[in-house]
């Protein structure tokens, strides 16, 4: 029903940036909520940020200040700009998109489903 593409991953140096992009495709009529989440080798997955369809947003502690996250409502796209990235930003991005409203039998109806694109890896060393 929902497709997530990311993009935007790749090497940076100690307090370089990034930009991830997350586009959502597929038969649905509106994403609530889009948001980032990474996993390190040996971790659980975490939250790092999302962001509702009227712009409200929610930041992990360990990225207040430094990322940016945003969304194109009409391309259905979700950033997340990453700056003065540190060593232990390195890990797998996935992007999460959850309530979707889709027409279904010319009714809208509403799903909790989380949504998950493949992950984009970003390294952060020197």
């Amino acid at each position: 029903q929902v497709q997530l593409v990311e993009s935007g991953g790749g090497l940076v140096q100690p307090g370089g940036s990034l930009r991830l992009s997350c586009a959502a495709s597929g038969s649905f009529f509106s994403i609530n909520v889009m948001g980032w989440y990474r996993q390190a080798p040996g971790r659980q997955r975490e939250l790092v940020a999302t962001v509702t369809i009227d712009g409200s947003t929610n930041y992990a502690d360990s990225v207040k200040g430094r990322f940016t996250i945003s969304r194109d409502n009409a391309k259905n796209t979700v950033y997340l700009q990453m700056n003065s990235l540190k060593v232990e930003d390195t890990a797998v991005y996935y992007c999460n998109a959850n309530g979707i409203r889709a027409y279904s039998g010319g009714t809208l109806h509403y799903s909790g489903m989380d949504y998950w694109g493949s992950g984009t890896l970003v390294t952060v060393s020197s």
